[in-house]
């Protein structure tokens, strides 16, 4: 190998060298759950589901979702919802818990992938779709079940899923809100945070539930 090569690979080798450790030094996104203590401003302190401390640091535009308590009447079709879910036998996806979204939400997350909220998870976003069941004036004909509870099937860009929703699945309908609904006492959900060197967290949407609810 000439000096020329040899020069090249090592400029090659020290380039992925310095994108390697650039990405080790990227701050990870982690989710974070738990019920704010005190909010002073854009800092939020609150305390995790563990009884851990947390110091969050709300963006400028922070997208702040209201979890309000909801029913299976409540889904129609052509709703854009997610579940959490575990696989059946059949191919179904049983439901842990729902979410409705606001019409300016659509498409939020819309597909289906893997979910850590269970053992063996999915997560399943898309628009209820009707064709293996009759709808009464456009909401969930509950009457029509399988032999776990009513299934719903949910369509997205790539495929479809049937999700069986049993009564004691938890439903809730987000609604798009503001900085105001951020208060002590009030349980939270992160998605995506950024923990900072300091280990202060950077957030630019929080999930906060409303006349009790507990976010999912």
């Amino acid at each position: 190998m000439n000096p020329g090569h040899k020069m090249m690979l090592a400029i090659l080798a020290g380039a992925i060298a310095a994108v390697t450790l650039a990405k080790a030094q990227e701050p990870q996104a982690v989710r974070l759950r738990g019920v704010i203590d005190k909010v002073d401003g854009n800092t939020v302190m609150a305390r995790s589901e563990k009884g851990d401390e947390l110091k969050l640091n709300l963006a400028d535009k922070t997208l702040v979702v209201e979890v309000v308590k909801a029913s299976i009447a409540d889904i129609r079709e052509g709703s854009f919802i997610g579940s959490g879910a575990v696989p059946q036998a059949d191919g179904s996806q049983k439901a842990i818990e729902v979410h409705i979204f606001p019409e300016s939400m659509r498409g939020t997350g819309e597909g289906f992938r893997p979910w850590d909220g269970a053992p063996h998870g999915t997560m399943t976003n898309g628009t209820v779709s009707a064709p293996k069941r009759t709808l009464i004036g456009g909401t969930v004909d509950t009457t029509n079940t399988t032999a776990l509870g009513p299934t719903i099937t949910v369509k997205y860009k790539d495929g479809e899923k049937d999700i069986i929703v049993t009564p004691d699945v938890p439903i809730v309908r987000f609604e798009v809100g503001d900085t105001s609904a951020i208060k002590p006492g009030v349980a939270f959900t992160v998605f995506r945070a950024l923990k900072k060197p300091d280990g202060s967290f950077d957030i630019n949407r929080v999930n906060v539930g409303r006349d009790g609810v507990v976010p999912p």
